[in-house]
């Protein structure tokens, strides 16, 4: 009954896509839900034009989708480092605009999904700040040594500068006090006497020299000493903001839990809780379908654009082929390169990373623990840990979302996304680019999800693949 009620949405939204002159080839991400809490429909809430088609697709969104397209399909576009900055400042601003849009459009569903909602985000802004504070206690620990191994180095050197300056000294002591003098009456010869006073202004050159040098060397090592006592004081002040954080985070999670048990109380029913749970299951596929019809209607556009330039370019041949065989010059003109139309290549089977080490709780095609049918992988792990990306690509999606909690969407272009879910905090904003093995969320249970685990999937088209068949071997 939950799998027909999943293909029923999933068919409503391909219908959808294809009113709108859809590419059934072009990218898309669209997952069953992963937990029993939910989030009104977005068919219920969702205006149409009265022809059936959803309006929820707005002109900002169809911009995104464009830029989208525009830098991640062809990487050549961007004239300019100036212009690829400002379209990407662009899309940055463009997503976020999605986001609200979002969630201005989602229903709410009573009080304790709002508090569900505002849990989970505090606690993904509290864990951020402490993955913040403990790349700055790393930085701070690392400034330490390199301090310390510098005083080290001063403390050698000193040791050193001292021994010579002792064997000088005591050159300088045997010669006297009217070394001069007695050099110059002491030789028999001229020449005796020359080499003795140039021997003589030698030490005193060398004498003052290494006296300049301890003194700066002293002075350097007062320096740093003062530093690292400096530094020592704002470690130790960043251990214990790391330590408030800790507190803190734990507390925020001991409140989301609090309210996730509140809202399990609402949907003990078993159909309410189906129902809650194909609303969710909506929403995600009408949210990701639209993304694909716009990124179709783009592609669309930039090959047509293509194909113009390459009819206007044969019509220019073929103009100067005539002019030629008729013996007449053609006038000079503009010539137009036509944009290029390759896409980035598929990701080769194997050629992706795990995004996350730990239990594996459900296959694909598995049984969640609510007794779903997975559409991906669920990945236990404790809470906190460190998620990366499977592949290089831009986060096209980076906020919370009932059902799912704080969830990422990666498209890695040519069709294919990844979609992280239930992360206790996300790392990267919308329009962030991401590499193979960066760091993008930390394992959570947001959204309401009854373990603390890693819902991922993969998609190609639109179609949830079997991770396993395409990530690296665990």
């Amino acid at each position: 009954m939950r799998t027909s009620m999943v293909e029923r949405g999933w068919q409503a939204a391909c219908r959808n896509v294809t009113m709108h002159r859809c590419n059934p080839h072009l990218p898309e991400v669209t997952g069953k839900p992963l937990r029993h809490n939910a989030f009104s429909s977005r068919r219920d809430n969702n205006p149409t034009d009265g022809r059936g088609r959803t309006q929820w697709l707005t002109p900002a969104l169809r911009a995104l989708l464009l830029a989208v397209a525009v830098l991640g399909a062809s990487p050549l576009a961007a004239q300019s480092s100036k212009e690829a900055e400002r379209k990407l400042q662009k899309l940055r601003s463009e997503l976020k605009g999605v986001a609200q849009e979002r969630r201005n459009l989602e229903g709410q569903r009573g009080q304790a999904s709002r508090q569900l909602r505002e849990a989970d985000e505090k606690v993904a802004r509290t864990g951020r700040v402490l993955a913040q504070t403990e790349t700055a206690l790393q930085r701070e620990t690392r400034a330490m040594k390199e301090l310390q191994a510098k005083r080290d180095a001063l403390q050698a050197g000193l040791e050193q500068q001292r021994t010579e300056l002792a064997s000088l000294l005591r050159a300088a002591y045997r010669i006297g006090n009217n070394a001069p003098l007695k050099l110059l009456l002491s030789q028999d010869r001229v020449a005796d006497a020359n080499r003795s006073l140039a021997y003589h202004r030698y030490l005193q050159r060398e004498r003052a020299q290494r006296i300049q040098s301890l003194t700066a060397d002293l002075t350097e090592l007062q320096r740093v000493e003062t530093e690292i006592v400096e530094r020592r004081k704002a470690l130790e002040g960043t251990r214990q903001q790391q330590k408030q954080q800790v507190a803190t985070l734990a507390d925020d999670r001991r409140e989301r839990a609090a309210t996730v048990a509140t809202l399990d109380e609402r949907y003990k029913d078993r159909s309410e809780r189906e129902k809650a749970l194909g609303q969710d299951a909506k929403a995600l596929e009408t949210l990701l379908a639209n993304l694909r019809a716009a990124a179709a209607r783009a592609e669309a556009e930039r090959r047509a654009a293509a194909r113009r330039a390459a009819a206007e370019k044969a019509a220019a041949d073929k103009a100067d082929r005539a002019a030629a065989a008729s013996g007449t010059r053609p006038p000079p003109r503009a010539t137009k390169t036509p944009p290029p139309v390759a896409s980035a290549p598929a990701p080769k089977v194997g050629g992706l990373g795990w995004p996350l080490s730990g239990n594996l709780l459900a296959r694909y095609g598995g049984k969640l623990p609510d007794g779903r049918t997975s559409s991906g992988v669920l990945i236990g792990a404790p809470a906190g840990s460190t998620i990366t990306a499977v592949a290089d690509g831009t986060v096209v999606f980076s906020d919370w979302m009932t059902g799912y909690g704080m969830i990422l969407i990666v498209d890695h272009g040519n069709g294919y996304m990844s979609l992280y879910a239930h992360n206790d905090t996300l790392l990267r904003d919308a329009g962030a680019t991401v590499k193979k093995g960066e760091a993008v969320a930390k394992v959570g249970n947001s959204g309401g999800q009854g373990v603390t685990a890693l819902y991922f999937e993969l998609r190609r088209n639109g179609q949830p693949v079997d991770p396993g068949s395409w990530l690296q071997r665990r």
